[in-house]
């Protein structure tokens, strides 16, 4: 999952995470089922924060009139 991970947009991202820690929070997986779970919902936070990351320094960057400054 790792490869598609990468790949979803935000909002795929945080309901696939969202899925994933409720099938956890419910407690009728095996050790390794949970463990695999919790290693996917890591990726899946990981590409919501580089996202929400991204978007925030986009926010940050733009000028009074709505144009994005070059900050390179």
């Amino acid at each position: 999952m790792e490869n598609s991970v990468e790949n979803l947009p935000f909002e795929e991202a945080l309901a696939a995470l969202q899925e994933t820690v409720g099938k956890l929070e419910a407690g009728e997986l095996t050790l390794e089922e949970s463990l695999a779970l919790f290693e996917q919902g890591q990726q899946l936070a990981s590409r919501c924060t580089m996202l929400l990351d991204g978007a925030n320094l986009r926010v940050e960057q733009l000028t009074a009139d709505g144009e994005i400054m070059d900050v390179s």
